[in-house]
């Protein structure tokens, strides 16, 4: 199976990490793609684990050496995705699962066309609220950012090829393993097919010289 990657994005209080996390337990063959950031970390938060908690010097030390595969500056922080994350999950044959925002879904896709896009949308305004708002570091002022960047992130929807609604985080889990599943055939099919293609030229090729 070739490895490719799953950008995950969604409104920031959609729960996309939640369902990305939640993929992988379920999924030996899915790997968590650990984003580095400027931000601090949040309660319960843990380093390495979570994100990669660096300092801003650090992190364009890193976009300065060409060690990120996309980054973008979001609310006034930082965030970026290692390449290394990438080259991890290809050599152990796995499919790199991206928590990333629609800036950095962008700059993946033009790196890697391969790249399965999927945006997550909560199921109401209320819904989206609700949520930033049960999380102890949002502010009115923080609150009413996020909503203008999750409006201009919903103007970007045509460029995902997929968008499912997370309502029930199992249902939703369910629907994305069930995408995944689909493109992991598709590509293994298309694969299969072309080098049965190959095999037909190479073949014909020989029949011709003769």
């Amino acid at each position: 199976m070739k490895s490719f990657a799953v950008a995950i994005c969604a409104p920031s209080g959609t729960g996309k990490t939640t369902v990305a996390r939640a993929l992988v337990r379920g999924g030996a063959d899915l790997l968590f793609s650990v984003s580095a950031t400027t931000r601090p970390a949040r309660v319960g938060e843990q380093a390495g684990v979570d994100y990669h908690f660096v300092g801003r010097d650090e992190f364009e030390a890193m976009i300065a050496g060409g060690e990120l595969l996309e980054w973008a500056e979001v609310h006034g922080e930082l965030y970026g995705t290692p390449r290394a994350n990438l080259e991890r999950a290809e050599r152990d044959g796995k499919l790199l699962i991206l928590d990333i925002d629609v800036q950095g879904a962008q700059q993946v896709v033009t790196a890697r066309p391969d790249t399965v896009t999927i945006f997550l949308l909560p199921p109401s305004l209320g819904a989206l609220l609700e949520r930033l708002r049960n999380r102890e570091s949002e502010d009115e002022v923080r609150l009413r950012q996020r909503l203008e960047t999750a409006q201009r992130e919903l103007e970007r929807l045509d460029a995902f090829e997929y968008v499912v609604v997370n309502d029930r985080l199992e249902e939703t889990v369910a629907r994305v393993g069930s995408i995944i599943a689909a493109e992991r055939q598709r590509r293994d099919r298309q694969a299969e097919q072309l080098a049965a293609l190959g095999r037909r030229l190479r073949e014909d090729l020989e029949r011709e010289r003769r």
